[in-house]
């Protein structure tokens, strides 16, 4: 005989009534101030109301995105989805579960109404009993009037959401923000479909919001590139905090592992957190391009490749990498190929402007390595420059510089990305614009094609920059670029 399983109930709970009773009575009155619109607030309405012209009369569903739960009953911290913050301002790990919805007037516009789970009251069984939610396992939430307050929108109990997004969806479109959470566009899908909505060409319609928010974000304003500049500042904190440390690392063990932590410990406080998961990569460990494993041991004759950003509380990240000698002192070889990379980021930045192709930049730098390379010998006999450089039948030299140079910048490390390729790679630069120019070469302990002074070692390069009027400011324009600048740097940082 099978024995039926049971939901499992391993925490305590207030099951009678006394207890509830008493857990509900004798505290003090919360603060009777509300909070005041943020700037962050101001910005995301006048991001909604170009938002609002681009969609006249339709419904259009923007979610935070829920809890995930990181093993049994633990969650990651929430961080919103990007599309959220942007178009409300809310940041940090700020309201799961919430959804903004912008519901089209009568007479043209949108009202902009926050659904989300407010403040409980303290004689509810949510207040002490919801581990995940209750005021007095994470702390109190907003309440209505705060929300309304900070954000300057309409705010609604979550408890209401499905009645208002399914209704009359057969004759008002509904567009939905698909990726912020699985469970809730099924629930809206269904909703949609059962007031009348076509199921084919909902997930079309979608995309096509999606794709326009990544648009909007590629051209900031003036506050947008201040929050980007702190972002830079707040990084540079963390990078000579490494550097700081480096003396230190070969004898600790595990030393990628110190350096992320490290980093981490600044990046935390200096805002938010990271802004993607940091690349410690020491010796041939810089040649796995997204090495987050961070579990190696490091050299005193390596090199150490950190490309990690510090992440605001209003979202906006940097992305910086620097490569750095362990011991202080580039080896010859380590020095001849972070030249070469060097070079190629001068040429990389010195291509962004507007007018320019987005992909300008890139061609700038890879000419540059592909010049390096033939200069050292290491493309098939017979190949110039230009026969590499030919998409169709060359890029011979993508063996040690794979990845792209350039990608948008600001509230996610790779942002922009629903946009499409004629309104990304083959776009035109326009003043606001944010990028990262980073170019590098990368030779595999195991490449038996690079020279054998060259196998191990990775390096890259990579500052964050403003399209302006008339050219670019570089964000990073007073970190050190050049091999030398990198070994002052190193010396003044340690001698502090």
């Amino acid at each position: 005989m099978s024995e039926k399983q049971t939901k499992p109930e391993n925490r305590a709970r207030p099951t009678t009534e006394e207890f509830r009773t008493f857990v509900a009575e004798d505290w003090a009155p919360r603060r009777s101030t509300v909070p005041q619109l943020t700037e962050a607030a101001r910005r995301a309405a006048v991001r909604r109301e170009t938002l609002s012209q681009a969609y006249p009369g339709e419904r259009l569903v923007i979610p935070a995105g829920g809890l995930k739960v990181r093993s049994n009953d633990t969650d990651y911290v929430f961080r919103p989805h990007t599309a959220f913050a942007y178009l409300t301002g809310l940041g940090a790990d700020r309201e799961p579960d919430a959804v903004l919805v912008m519901e089209p007037r009568e007479g043209g516009g949108h009202e902009s109404i926050l659904y989300f789970r407010p403040l409980a009251g303290r004689d509810t069984d949510e207040f002490f009993g919801d581990a995940r939610y209750g005021e007095f396992w994470v702390g109190a939430r907003p309440t209505i009037e705060d929300i309304e307050s900070e954000l300057g929108l309409t705010g609604r109990h979550i408890d209401g959401f499905d009645d208002a997004v399914g209704k009359d969806a057969g004759s008002t479109r509904v567009r939905l923000v698909r990726d912020a959470e699985s469970e809730l566009t099924a629930r809206v899908d269904r909703l949609r479909t059962d007031n009348g909505a076509a199921a084919e060409t909902l997930e079309e319609e979608d995309l096509v919001l999606g794709a326009h928010l990544s648009t909007m974000r590629m051209v900031k304003d003036d506050w947008e590139l201040d929050q980007m500049r702190q972002a830079v500042e707040a990084t540079r904190v963390g990078f000579e905090a490494v550097i700081a440390e480096l003396p230190t690392v070969v004898e600790r063990g595990r030393g990628e592992r110190w350096v992320e932590g490290i980093f981490g410990l600044h990046a935390r406080h200096q805002g938010n957190g990271v802004g993607y998961d940091s690349i410690c990569a020491a010796g041939d460990h810089a040649n796995t391009l997204h090495w987050i494993k961070n579990t190696g041991d490091i050299g005193s004759d390596e090199l150490l490749l950190l490309d990690a950003g510090v992440e605001l509380d209003t979202l906006f990240t940097a992305d910086v990498t620097r490569t750095l000698p362990i011991n202080g002192t580039f080896s010859d070889a380590q020095r001849e190929i972070y030249d070469a990379v060097c070079e190629a980021q001068a040429a990389g930045i010195a291509a962004v402007r507007p007018g320019a192709k987005f992909s300008d930049v890139h061609a700038a730098a890879i000419r540059v390595i592909a010049e390096k390379l033939h200069g050292w010998g290491l493309l098939p006999e017979g190949v110039s420059v230009e026969d590499t450089l030919d998409t169709e039948h060359g890029q011979y030299h993508r063996r040690w510089m794979v990845h792209g140079t350039s990608h948008h910048l600001g509230l996610d490390v790779h942002d922009c990305a629903q946009a499409t390729r004629s309104e990304y790679m083959e776009a035109v630069l326009e003043p606001g614009m944010v990028l990262t120019v980073e170019p590098g070469l990368y030779f595999k302990a195991d490449d038996l094609k690079a020279p054998e002074r060259f196998r191990g070692i990775g390096v890259r390069i990579e500052d964050d920059v403003i399209v302006t009027d008339d050219g670019c400011r570089n964000l990073n324009a007073d970190w050190p670029h050049t091999a030398d600048e990198v070994e002052e740097w190193i010396r003044e940082v340690q001698s502090r």
